[in-house]
């Protein structure tokens, strides 16, 4: 599927049928075709992309042998995107955010917000315990352990931890709209991450 990797800008709204639709904004970075895996060399086919411009000297060597063995220019980074109809492209070419059309659905993925250490409440959505008379269990876990026997904690308990900061995938993201001239791409609803932060779009189905 192939797709481009963006940068998230923030988000505005359209109107449509006097209805307000929230759309989040993407600066697309278009992407420079720099290797081709093939079924017979590598056994599957596979479109190998750069995003960003970079010098050398910000690079390490195998990469940079890399970028000079197939003459294309240094990129800050490399992500592949599993493609059938690899002998559409060459070595070289240039994707851009054309490749995506208004109406058709996009698959999104990137990681979401990072909140750090957070307790059961807010990572689980326990209730709590009671607040009234005196009650000292407002946002504690409650039990966890076990009686004589197993006698310890079960792995996977629902307990206080690590909250965000992982991959996800958002299948269903509608292109509502689509610039060009500024590659920038609109996808209706939020989009995972932070402003600033890189996220991989793959091309989906028309609607």
């Amino acid at each position: 599927m192939i797709g481009l990797m963006a940068r998230k800008m923030g988000m505005t709204q359209i109107f449509e049928s006097d209805s307000a639709i929230p759309v989040t904004l993407l600066k697309v970075e278009p992407g420079v075709i720099v290797d081709i895996k093939t079924q017979e060399k590598n056994s599957y086919c596979a479109l190998q992309l750069g995003f960003g411009d970079v010098k050398e000297n910000k690079l390490n060597k195998s990469l940079v042998g890399c970028f000079k063995k197939k003459n294309v220019p240094y990129k800050r980074m490399l992500r592949e995107f599993k493609y059938q109809n690899i002998k559409e492209f060459k070595i070289g070419d240039v994707i851009g955010v054309d490749i995506f059309k208004v109406g058709e659905t996009a698959r999104v993925q990137g990681y979401s917000k990072g909140k750090g250490f957070s307790g059961t409440m807010k990572r689980h959505g326990f209730h709590g315990g009671p607040a009234s008379h005196g009650g000292m269990m407002d946002r504690k876990p409650g039990s966890i352990g076990m009686c004589e026997y197993p006698g310890r904690v079960i792995k996977g308990k629902k307990m206080a931890g690590h909250y965000g900061n992982k991959k996800v995938t958002i299948k269903t993201s509608r292109v509502v709209f689509v610039d060009k001239e500024n590659s920038i791409i609109g996808l209706k609803g939020g989009v995972l991450g932070g402003s600033g932060s890189w996220v991989k779009i793959l091309k989906g189905k028309q609607q």
